[in-house]
């Protein structure tokens, strides 16, 4: 390896280590080099430029992670309160059977019907 495709590498650890953004353009300038001298056109700098496209998606995958995760959360909170609004309407209809129960259960009294108990302190009907 040649001494110059040694600095771009050194350059190119030196970014990994402080997780900046890692390109071809960066790792040259890190390198102390001008800014478009890594090329493709060159067979040499092949390995290099490899190890930079590598670099980066290894950069990359935890912000693809943290974005999943987000937006599993996401996607969870909004399943959550589905369920709640489910359930709270599930308890409003039984709340409305029950109200409505009562009522025909206090009409069927009306003065006719003698209670087989007598009603408990503190129970509604």
């Amino acid at each position: 390896m040649s001494e110059s495709l040694a600095v771009y590498f050194e350059a190119l650890e030196r970014l990994k280590r402080c997780k900046g953004k890692i390109n071809n353009d960066t790792v040259a300038i890190e390198a102390g080099r001008k800014k478009g001298s890594i090329k493709k056109s060159r067979p040499q700098h092949a390995a290099l430029i490899a190890a930079i496209d590598a670099a980066n998606e290894e950069a990359r995958r935890p912000q693809n992670e943290v974005s999943h995760r987000l937006q599993q959360a996401k996607d969870d909170s909004q399943e959550l309160r589905r369920q709640l609004d489910a359930a709270y309407a599930r308890e409003l209809s039984l709340a409305r059977e029950v109200m409505e129960l009562r009522r025909e259960l206090k009409d069927l009294r009306g003065g006719h019907v003698i209670p087989l108990r007598e009603p408990r302190a503190g129970s509604r009907s």
